[in-house]
């Protein structure tokens, strides 16, 4: 089996003994260097300073704005300040996923701490997700008797607002189209840009005719935007928490491209999960028939092992090789 595929236990113990077998407390799990394509580092800690600089002009503005909202008595300002909460959070949130994903694989945990950023995905989709629906019952609530709302600070609050999330999407953008964690995080400012656009408009209605009722009809706009979108975060982090196949990968595809190596008559126990975000693993069972010598077989192995690195992006592989009469009937598909 190619090397750069796959991982693999070493005993170290320090009276150098020879090694032992791997449930001995002194193994540890090594990994070697990644496949080409591939890297042992997280996708969110490649945009690690990125999720600092936002979330540390975010956390500075929620502080503003929870104030002027209270000042202003505006729900809009006051939701989107919620919103921003969330964002802080989710930010701090994913910092430390990123963290958690950066320390080594250890012997009770061989795949190191890369789902943390999963489980952090998942906690920020569901805050935010209670967040919407506190929205727009508070909005309902205010369409009974609309409170006066001081329009003028209120808008000046909320441009600052929008420039600080028009900044944080440009800075967030990037890793988001790479790590899970980072697109919660980034779906959040998102979120939060339209909600300081949503307030500019209520804000600049009020203060043109006076009328109340923007206010909460853009509370309520807002709620509606992020509920969907926070249900397909959601959705993604659920499906790689129960180990199901990558979406850009097709199985039956997949297998496939396996049974066209020359040499290999069959393909079971095939599976395909996400570690975590641009991180997959296959393991399966190829079958080879009876009495291929040894090398020959090393070599069809690494073919395919070559062919998932090319067409599918997969370095993090484990096959297991069997053998069948020539003579045994192939089963049908």
């Amino acid at each position: 089996m190619d090397d750069d595929n796959r991982q693999f236990s070493r005993c170290e113990p320090a009276d150098a003994a020879p090694p032992v077998c791997l449930d001995c407390a002194e193994c540890q799990i090594e990994e070697t260097s990644p496949a080409p394509g591939t890297s042992s580092q997280s996708a969110t800690g490649r945009h690690r300073r990125a999720l600092w600089i936002t979330f540390a002009l975010t956390f500075s503005y929620f502080i503003v704005e929870v104030v002027a909202g209270f000042l202003t008595n505006s729900l809009a300002l006051l939701a989107d300040a919620a919103h921003m909460l969330t964002d802080v959070g989710g930010l701090a949130l994913a910092l430390f996923a990123s963290w958690m994903a950066s320390k080594p694989a250890t012997a009770g945990k061989s795949y190191g701490y890369y789902r943390v950023e999963i489980l952090a995905a998942l906690v920020n989709g569901v805050v935010l997700f209670l967040v919407s629906f506190y929205i727009l019952y508070e909005g309902y609530r205010r369409f009974q008797a609309p409170p006066e709302v001081a329009s003028l600070p209120m808008l000046g609050v909320a441009v600052v607002g929008l420039a600080v999330n028009l900044f944080g999407m440009w800075n967030l953008h990037r890793g988001s189209s790479e790590s899970l964690n980072v697109q919660g995080a980034f779906l959040e400012v998102v979120s939060d840009t339209l909600g300081s656009l949503g307030v500019i408009a209520a804000a600049g209605i009020m203060a043109a005719t006076g009328w109340y009722y923007a206010d909460p009809i853009f509370s309520v706009l807002i709620g509606l935007f992020i509920l969907p979108r926070t249900w397909k975060l959601m959705s993604r982090a659920v499906h790689i928490l129960l180990e199901g196949t990558p979406s850009h990968i097709d199985l039956k595809e997949l297998k496939g491209v396996m049974c066209s190596v020359p040499g290999v008559r069959m393909v079971h126990h095939l599976h395909v999960w996400t570690i975590t975000s641009g991180m997959h693993a296959l393991s399966g069972h190829v079958v080879l028939a009876d009495g291929i010598p040894s090398h020959e077989a090393q070599l069809i192995l690494e073919e395919v092992h070559s062919r998932l690195r090319k067409d599918f992006e997969l370095g993090h592989t484990t096959i297991q090789v069997e053998y069948t009469p020539l003579s045994e009937k192939e089963p049908g598909p």
